[in-house]
């Protein structure tokens, strides 16, 4: 089967022979080349890869290298591409830059620049891109090393229990996740709490202001996404302001989660309700 015919649900081996890391010249190189997004689903499964195979070497900061030769970017998949190419740039990229777009890809990126106001470093083949990436300053340190944004204080009061309706009640509002060392803090303290209970519960989430930024996504997603597989019996959250919301429910088709976010605390209840009937059920 040829890249251009392969399914519209890429497995990890087909996507992980599509990244390629060049320790010399700090070059993270996605080939899109061939490759049809015709789904957020299929963005989002490609974007989480990149992500972990990112956070696996080692090093936060690349250069991004994207072959983009007959790549294919349905309209129904452009706004996934766009938020979850950006989010990944803030976060890890030195400078970006792209080689042999098709003409329609090209006016979807430079729509995509006039709009939101970045250089799309487009170039016509792979040797001028990487003689543009060499022209471009390395922000490497020997190694980035987080600082904590908060301390035991910022987490206390913030988690509680209620034996009888078995739910875990985590309050995130007006929290912010600033990066990889802020997730695991929190996330630490959480699980030594369930710990101590030697439980499953329920997971009722605040989110009302709550701000995860792009440098944090990676190791929310991985922490969050173990802790409820040792310990929830169900995640519903509530009040997450339309990016947080966003960025959840992109994640969730790729991931394999129900998203279950409600607009109010009351509703969240009801969820909660429901899922513990799903369970009884069950």
């Amino acid at each position: 089967m040829s890249k251009a015919q392969m399914s519209t649900a890429p497995d990890l081996v087909e996507i992980d022979s599509r990244i390629r890391f060049d320790d010399t010249l700090q070059i993270m190189e996605a080939d899109f080349s061939d490759f049809h997004f015709d789904s957020s689903e299929v963005v989002n499964r490609f974007y989480d890869r990149l992500e972990r195979r990112i956070a696996d070497s080692g090093e936060e900061l690349w250069f991004f290298l994207v072959n983009l030769n007959e790549t294919r970017i349905d309209p129904v998949a452009w706004t996934a591409y766009s938020r979850r190419g950006k989010a990944l740039n803030m976060a890890h990229s030195m400078g970006s830059v792209r080689f042999d777009a098709s003409d329609v890809t090209r006016r979807q990126i430079e729509r995509a620049a006039n709009t939101e106001a970045f250089d799309p470093n487009l170039f016509s083949d792979r040797d001028a891109a990487i003689a543009r990436i060499r022209e471009l300053p390395s922000k490497r340190r020997k190694r980035l090393i987080h600082a904590p944004n908060h301390t035991l204080a910022d987490f206390l009061g913030r988690l509680s229990f209620d034996p009888e309706t078995v739910i875990m009640h985590v309050d995130f509002s007006h929290f912010t996740f600033h990066h990889s060392r802020d997730v695991n803090d929190f996330y630490d303290y959480i699980e030594e709490r369930i710990k101590e209970r030697d439980r499953k519960w329920f997971f009722l989430v605040d989110m009302n202001g709550c701000q995860i930024m792009p440098a944090a996504w990676i190791q929310y997603a991985h922490r969050g996404k173990r802790l409820n597989i040792a310990a929830s019996l169900g995640s519903v959250r509530y009040a997450a302001g339309s990016e947080t919301e966003a960025d959840i429910r992109l994640r969730a088709e790729s991931q394999g989660f129900r998203p279950n976010i409600c607009n109010t605390r009351e509703e969240a209840l009801e969820l909660i309700e429901a899922l513990r009937a799903e369970l009884t059920q069950g």
